[in-house]
């Protein structure tokens, strides 16, 4: 078990039911999984593109990604129906954890001029985090990167509310801006 998943079990969820009053333990909101998606519009031009994406999605995630396609043909941006146009991984449980560790821990102290995220979700109690070069994680190897690429990453909670999903992450170590 990870020292992050202990932790929400031993005093996080202990915590959120005191200050949200919850009645049942099964309400308690809970981190479902991480979503990492890229979008590489340049693939239509270099085919190596998506191999190096993918072999840095894969070190930074720890499993393979999937190929996102289009779903219909765009003339304008040269577009045709099933062409690769991104990569995606999902993670769960253990990795899901270790995961984000690594992201509160490590990578977010690595990004230039970094003052904490803002508390904007979704309305259902997820929240996205966009960032603009790979190569905040320390997993991937600066010599090798040609290009820089930017990443979504998107923490799937299983809170109804944006107030729940904030004060989640906020117990588990996410960086948020200090409120003024």
């Amino acid at each position: 078990m990870s020292s992050l998943q202990k932790k929400y079990r031993e005093k996080i969820k202990p915590n959120l039911k005191e200050k949200f009053g919850y009645s049942n333990v099964m309400m308690i909101p809970s981190l479902d999984k991480i979503v990492i998606s890229m979008g590489v519009a340049e693939a239509v031009k270099d085919k190596n593109v998506m191999q190096d994406c993918r072999k840095e999605l894969t070190m930074l995630s720890g499993q393979m990604p999937i190929t996102t396609r289009a779903s219909k043909s765009v003339s304008n941006f040269k577009l045709r129906e099933g062409q690769a146009i991104g990569l995606k991984v999902t993670l769960r449980r253990k990795r899901m954890y270790d995961f984000f560790d690594r992201f509160c821990k490590i990578v977010t102290p690595r990004i230039r001029d970094f003052r904490g995220f803002d508390f904007k979700c979704d309305g259902q109690g997820n929240f996205s985090v966009g960032l603009d070069d790979q190569q905040v994680f320390p997993e991937i190897n600066l010599d090798e990167v040609k290009r820089t690429q930017g990443m979504n990453i998107t923490f799937v909670t299983s809170a109804n509310t944006d107030e729940e999903c904030v004060e989640l992450l906020r117990q588990m170590g996410f960086p948020f801006k200090e409120k003024k």
